[in-house]
């Protein structure tokens, strides 16, 4: 593995991003990639380069892998209002410390200081909020078009029986036949009818039907969740684009299992797309930069189980034969690559989900990549610390009770 020796480039400060900035200038999306949704230097270090691409080459937007209504208040608050850090406290969504974190309130303020004299926006490219776009709807029409409030009412109202609760809505589509496909489609024909300048209202109601469409599609199991959910957040990032005009320039944070070209790894064979193999379909290979992060050990927070509260936990040395042990043996404590095409040969590289089980690093937590297909940068982090949450009263942070052996 001489070869990561060679490519490795130290990173200890702006300025050593030198070369990704200079590679990225030309592109018209930058992805950066996550190993985890619970990790201090990711986030710090995916806003040094965003602050970059903004200020010295003219980037448009940043586009997350959050809910658009949260998004909007926090794109909101860094044009004026509040405090950027009103808007992430109110993020209430579980994982809540994807973004209501101090790392976001520091880049949101520092946005809001730029957006003094420009206009970047923030915005959220995921599907998960159904109930939130519905009531933005209402609330839209209701001020706006009053004669349009008929169809969101309608689909609103089919919802209602399933007090907010996706999985309850889901099972109900499996069992019971009960489905709201109809109302959401009419919803989403007649506001595509009307939508005149309003992002907003478009927005929201294609998340509304993705949304429908995605949950339905998560109780059957297999891979069509998974790439409704990221067709949507392609969607999604080419109506930015196009919002923001001709020349308009995104840079994307989101996980690396969504930014990397699934066609480098095992998702392709489960049948999944993502949305860094959809943005080199969509604009051209030359036009997209994919860049993924990762880490040999630390702390991150995340939750044992769906739903629990998150807790700072142990990350524990990269498995043998990883691509987090061979940089670990290989590079210094904190690079950046630039990675070659012919980078081809295949090495297990590490994903933390918000769900997160140390103990099953031997078996689990590992996706077979060809590195330099999936991406096109890569920033490493020998040793990473815990994110910062906003909500700190639901952290607990208990050392974790096992590990793998030998660690």
């Amino acid at each position: 593995m001489s070869h990561f020796r060679e490519l490795a480039m130290p990173l200890d400060g702006p300025a050593s991003l030198d070369p990704l900035i200079e590679r990225a200038a030309a592109c018209r999306v930058i992805m950066l990639g996550e190993a985890s949704h619970g990790t201090h230097e990711f986030y710090q270090w995916r806003a040094l380069v965003t602050r970059r691409l903004i200020e010295e080459h003219g980037f448009s937007f940043v586009a997350v892998e959050g809910d658009w209504p949260d998004c909007a208040r926090v794109d909101a608050a860094t044009r004026e209002g509040p405090d950027p850090r009103e808007a992430l406290v109110a993020y209430d969504r579980w994982p809540t410390w994807m973004w209501a974190n101090e790392e976001c309130v520091d880049f949101a303020r520092w946005l809001r200081d730029w957006n003094r004299t420009a206009t970047v926006g923030f915005h959220g490219l995921d599907v998960y909020s159904l109930w939130e776009s519905m009531r933005a709807i209402l609330v839209h029409l209701r001020e706006h078009d009053p004669g349009a409030v008929g169809d969101a009412l309608a689909a609103y109202r089919c919802f209602e029986p399933f007090g907010e609760d996706p999985q309850a809505y889901a099972w109900a589509t499996r069992f019971v036949g009960a489905t709201c496909e109809r109302e959401v489609a009419e919803l989403l024909a007649a506001t595509r009818m009307r939508v005149s300048n309003s992002l907003d209202l478009a927005q929201n109601a294609e998340i509304v039907a993705g949304a429908e469409s995605y949950y339905r599609a998560m109780i059957r199991g297999g891979p069509d969740a998974w790439n409704i959910r990221d067709r949507h957040m392609d969607e999604t990032l080419a109506r930015l684009l196009d919002h923001y005009g001709p020349g308009a320039k995104a840079v994307v944070w989101a996980h690396n299992t969504h930014v990397g070209d699934s066609r480098a790894t095992d998702q392709s064979a489960h049948g999944e797309v993502t949305i860094g193999e959809l943005a080199r379909r969509r604009y051209g290979a030359d036009q997209v930069l994919l860049a993924g992060m990762g880490s040999h050990r630390g702390t991150v927070i995340a939750a044992p189980q769906w739903g629990e509260p998150m807790e700072v936990m142990g990350v524990p040395p990269g498995r043998p034969g990883s691509l987090e042990d061979v940089l670990h043996a290989t590079a210094p404590p904190r690079a950046l690559f630039l990675l070659p095409d012919d980078l081809t040969e295949e090495i297990s590289h590490r994903a933390i989900g918000v769900v997160y089980r140390p103990e099953r690093e031997r078996w689990g937590n590992y996706v077979p990549t060809v590195l330099g297909e999936r991406y096109d940068a890569f920033l490493w982090f020998d040793e990473t610390t815990a994110l910062r949450p906003l909500h700190t009263a639901r952290v607990d942070t208990r050392e974790p009770e096992t590990y793998p052996s030998g660690v």
